[in-house]
């Protein structure tokens, strides 16, 4: 299975985020009641290496229609800020 990729990442302030794009590795969505970015962070310094394009490592909403067995099986979500979280704006509740 190819993890679901990060198309667009609206939080600016994460330290994975260069150009609306996620440089994280992978990321976990989620924390069995909420679907946030798991691995949004602030930080002083860049995070992630630029030439690696975000994905879906795991994702905790089992409520989500596109997860089977804890992981994304989306063809790529999108991230968003909302309040002081990053929250993926792809969870669709079944």
């Amino acid at each position: 299975m190819e993890m679901p990729v990060v198309n667009r990442c609206e939080a600016t302030s994460c330290a994975y985020n260069r150009d609306r794009r996620c440089h994280a590795t992978a990321i976990t969505v989620g924390d069995l009641s909420h679907a946030h970015c798991d691995t949004f962070f602030t930080t002083g310094g860049p995070g992630g290496d630029q030439q690696t394009m975000g994905r879906v490592g795991a994702c905790k909403m089992f409520d989500c229609r596109h997860n089977v067995a804890l992981e994304c099986q989306a063809p790529g979500i999108d991230i968003g800020p909302v309040q002081d979280e990053a929250d993926c704006m792809t969870y669709a509740p079944a």
